[in-house]
């Protein structure tokens, strides 16, 4: 790939990564677009995993709090409810795993790479996103999560394995309809993708260990361009939900989808 082109992937993952209108989805679309060739599943990974970090490094606290649950869990101190969210969130990661370790092992990952299935997927699940901003209450904050809760929104995260579904848009979606304010649901939907989008990092590593030195390179610095991409975005949506609704992701998924549908 050229510069440019891992620019671009970066821009287009570390944007839509953390807006609800779906990141794989749009992965799928830069090379209709663009005439460039599909960068392919580990490419998109590579930009994943910059997403990765840059959630680690704004939630840094969050994190710390996490590990303290961690290390409570084997007795180390003692931090009852850090030790409580970190297991709502390894809890609400098992849908995940378990779907994505299927289409993986059987190969159908990339039978989802269609245009069509992204434009359905924009449309139904932007619906869902502006039902679930509209009617859900904004009583409950991330520390309110309970096991049932969890499971439900990593229910909903297992769904967006298939392009255009949107991983934060339909997690987001599932913590608006249970109640949580809008800036809690972002911000449980983002510690909820870490264990998720590590997972999909450690099933490419076999992919890693035989790709060439070329298609090395590339992942890594388009990894590192989109960790500033996705920061920056981060630090966006964070504060734009503390004002605003989110319907103009709504509109923007609903337009594309259509678009989509219509032109191809």
């Amino acid at each position: 790939m050229t510069f440019i082109q891992m620019l671009l992937l970066a821009v287009v993952q570390g944007v839509t990564e953390f807006l609800p209108i779906s990141s794989s989805g749009h992965l799928i679309l830069l090379p209709v677009f663009t005439g460039y060739a599909d960068q392919g599943p580990m490419i998109d990974i590579a930009v994943h995993v910059g997403s990765l970090l840059a959630i680690i490094t704004y939630f840094f606290k969050d994190v710390l709090s996490l590990g303290k649950g961690g290390l409570a869990t084997i007795g180390i101190g003692k931090a009852d409810a850090e030790r409580r969210l970190l297991w709502w969130i390894i809890i609400g990661t098992i849908p995940a795993v378990i779907v994505g370790l299927f289409l993986k092992t059987g190969g159908y990952l990339e039978g989802f790479r269609s245009t069509t299935l992204v434009g359905i997927n924009l449309i139904v699940y932007g619906v869902l996103l502006g039902v679930a901003d509209r009617v859900g209450q904004q009583v409950k904050s991330f520390e309110d999560m309970t096991l049932k809760d969890g499971l439900i929104v990593g229910l909903a995260q297992a769904l967006a394995l298939i392009p255009g579904t949107s991983r934060s848009g339909v997690t987001m979606t599932a913590a608006r309809f249970l109640g949580y304010s809008r800036v809690e649901s972002a911000r449980f939907s983002f510690l909820l993708s870490i264990p998720a989008v590590a997972g999909a990092g450690i099933l490419i590593v076999p992919d890693l260990m035989d790709a060439s030195g070329d298609l090395l390179k590339e992942a890594l610095i388009t990894g590192a361009l989109t960790f500033v991409a996705a920061f920056a975005t981060m630090t966006f949506l964070m504060q734009f939900l503390r004002k605003a609704s989110m319907m103009v992701f709504v509109i923007y998924r609903v337009a594309m989808g259509a678009a989509l549908l219509i032109w191809f």
